[in-house]
């Protein structure tokens, strides 16, 4: 109900900054953007006038990827909790392994590991497993029944993994528990367990809950850029949470044969990109001179104005990347003296990023 009250808002937003951008479609446009024709404009207002000489000043770095400083990977070994089944076989001794029959399973016929971390076996008595590898299980065992039989031969396993587990919540399929075995289990490995994650998911923010802790991990950075630390092991008690991704708009408004809002949360999207994404600009309406990009900066707004009338416009244009709440509009042509158009747009453009507030 909240995201749906959202896009209502943001739709009605919309509509009322296009109803007042084409309230502003008369008279002529001056080009080009000068110091002179600025006069008249609020001083929290900075126009910019892309070309060749300055687009690198506003080109976005691309998104890095955070690196986790949780462990990776090597040196797991299981260690037995209480609640775990062992099955332990001494070869060549049938007497000392419970038999699994027709109406006993491997579990049902196993040691089953106490409270107080031990469990009982012939001969020998209470046996300490908790917090022991399997191996420690076997020495500990076959030292012990090595007083009444000489050289035994044994193996134990983990019949059923009942003491350690993980949980995986949020944006995936399947939403489950699972259970720490002796196989390293890993945060993507995971992820997959439980059905792979939603269209919707944030992969880049994925939190991990472990000893009251709490671990920001950027997945898509293992599977984009190879950071092997975004897939770190999972241990006993961790809570894997992937969040819904927020969303990051940026709308194109005007003379577009589309206008619609923009998503940004899923790639980095160029002015180029956006424009052509929605079908270009209108046949006959558009004045190519006159693409602007509205964006709020600290405690001033920044008019960007590309000319796309020439391929090179265009080509500047994909160096232009979009951020969240920018307004992009195409002027009609022919339009009244420019910055008389900005100062109209202005006060729609502000509603939209007030809106668009509200709903976060």
């Amino acid at each position: 109900m909240i995201l749906n009250v959202g896009i209502r808002w943001r739709t009605l937003g919309a509509a009322v900054l296009l109803a007042a951008l084409g309230a502003c479609a008369d008279g002529t446009l001056s080009f080009p953007v000068t110091p002179g024709a600025q006069r008249g404009l609020a001083d929290t207002v900075e126009i910019i006038r892309l070309d060749a000489t300055n687009i690198a000043f506003f080109v976005t770095p691309a998104r890095g990827h955070a690196v986790s400083r949780l462990p990776s990977g090597g040196g797991w070994n299981y260690r037995v909790g209480p609640g775990d089944i062992l099955s332990i076989i001494v070869f060549d001794h049938p007497e000392l392994t419970l038999p699994a029959g027709p109406q006993r399973t491997a579990e049902e016929s196993g040691f089953r590991v106490q409270a107080d971390g031990t469990f009982f076996y012939p001969f020998i008595g209470q046996v300490q497993a908790r917090g022991r590898p399997l191996e420690q299980i076997r020495e500990d065992l076959t030292q012990r029944l090595s007083e009444f039989i000489p050289n035994p031969q044994l193996e134990v396993r983990v019949a059923a993994f009942n003491s350690q587990a993980v949980v995986v919540t949020g944006e995936v399929e399947r939403p489950n528990r699972q259970a720490v075995t002796t196989v390293p289990l890993n945060l993507v490995a995971a992820i997959n367990a439980a059905g792979g994650m939603s269209d919707s998911a944030d992969t880049r923010a994925v939190t991990l809950l472990r000893g009251g802790e709490r671990h920001i991990i950027d997945v898509e950075g293992f599977f984009t850029a190879a950071i092997t630390s975004n897939n770190p092991l999972l241990r006993d008690g961790d809570v894997v949470h992937v969040p819904r991704r927020h969303a990051q708009e940026a709308f194109l408004l005007g003379e577009v044969s589309q206008p619609d809002a923009i998503d940004l949360s899923r790639e980095p999207v160029t002015l180029t990109q956006a424009i052509t994404r929605q079908g270009g600009l209108a046949n006959g309406r558009a004045d190519a001179r006159g693409v602007f990009v509205f964006r709020q900066h600290e405690a001033r707004m920044r008019v960007f104005q590309l000319e796309t009338d020439r391929p090179e416009g265009l080509l500047l244009g994909t160096r232009f990347v979009l951020e969240p709440g920018d307004v992009v509009y195409v002027v009609r042509s022919p339009l009244q003296r420019w910055n008389d158009t900005i100062s109209r747009l202005m006060p729609s453009v502000q509603a939209v990023w007030a809106v668009e507030r509200v709903t976060r």
